[in-house]
């Protein structure tokens, strides 16, 4: 059920493949919300659903709520991104 002006929250969400080729999901912001995909796809759609269960979970539980790092104008600007960094080995001495 949508609730009347409802507010579009968005949680930065961190996905990495496994070896195993499952995409992992998880929310830094919002302590053990995380779940997996087959694909990069199925992975975003369970981590939504992950989140929306977490903020249910949140409404009757007020120690939960607080925990929870909630996205504010500020935590747009942050940058968030992955990198290969090279580096020789054995490093020489």
């Amino acid at each position: 059920m949508k609730r009347k002006n409802a507010k579009v929250l968005k949680f930065k969400t961190l996905i990495e493949q496994d070896e195993d080729g499952f995409f992992m999901a998880s929310v830094p912001a919002i302590p053990g919300c995380h779940t997996q995909g087959d694909t990069y796809e199925e992975a975003i759609k369970n981590v939504q659903e992950a989140i929306e269960l977490c903020l249910e979970a949140a409404e009757d539980d007020p120690f939960y709520k607080k925990q929870i790092r909630w996205p504010s104008a500020a935590s747009k600007k942050r940058f968030s991104g992955a990198a290969d960094v090279p580096i020789k080995f054995p490093m020489a001495t």
